[in-house]
């Protein structure tokens, strides 16, 4: 079943600089998360494109809930929305996303003539199968990459990842006893907002430092 790809626009039209996010597997574009960060983000003068997978363009037209495509179809979603990107953007492109959507971009920046890549709460491996790590590509990415992980991410906590062999080209950003959204126990101290206003600020000096 084919459908048109929703689209969201958000920043300054003119900005330098082009961010195109993708979501995760379970949730739209539009959620508290991808909003936050999608106006914090614009904020900041930083134009942000947002977009949707099939299955999940899907789901929003009143298909039901339906699973993710399967890979091929996402990475050439992928490539048509950097396409779309490059044609209306002539500046610096960047691309990433929650999740799926984050691994997904990681697996075509290479080929992609991108200027980086980030990715927020990347799942390393599925909950409780450490065993078998999503990270192949990972080891001789080469492009410039910047991650955002909760330190208590069942999909890549920080003393699992640690273990990882990776390419040199990936920074890391730890918050603080965040889970794969980012969000920290309310007994560890931090708030949600802390570590999401912390991710933007990481966000915005990685684009600024080029």
């Amino acid at each position: 079943m084919e459908t048109e790809l929703p689209l969201i626009w958000d920043g300054p039209a003119d900005a330098e600089t082009l961010l195109i996010l993708a979501h995760g597997a379970g949730a739209p574009m539009d959620t508290d998360f991808m909003n936050y960060f999608a106006q914090s983000l614009s904020a900041a003068k930083i134009r942000i494109l947002r977009f949707e997978f099939p299955y999940m363009a899907l789901r929003r037209e009143g298909h039901g809930r339906r699973p993710p495509n399967k890979q091929n179809i996402l990475l050439d979603t992928w490539h048509k929305i950097i396409q779309i990107g490059k044609q209306a953007h002539k500046g610096p492109i960047y691309i990433g996303g929650k999740s799926m959507g984050g691994r997904m971009a990681s697996m075509i920046a290479d080929e992609s003539q991108i200027d980086g890549l980030i990715c927020l709460g990347y799942p390393f491996y599925a909950p409780g199968k450490m065993d078998k790590p999503r990270t192949d590509h990972l080891k001789c990415l080469h492009t410039r990459t910047l991650v955002l992980q909760g330190e208590r991410d069942v999909m890549g906590s920080k003393e699992n990842v640690d273990r990882f062999d990776l390419s040199t080209k990936i920074a890391f950003h730890w918050l603080s006893d965040g889970d794969h959204s980012l969000k920290p126990r309310k007994k560890s101290g931090y708030t949600e907002k802390e570590n999401l206003d912390q991710a933007v600020s990481k966000i915005v000096t990685f684009l600024a430092e080029k």
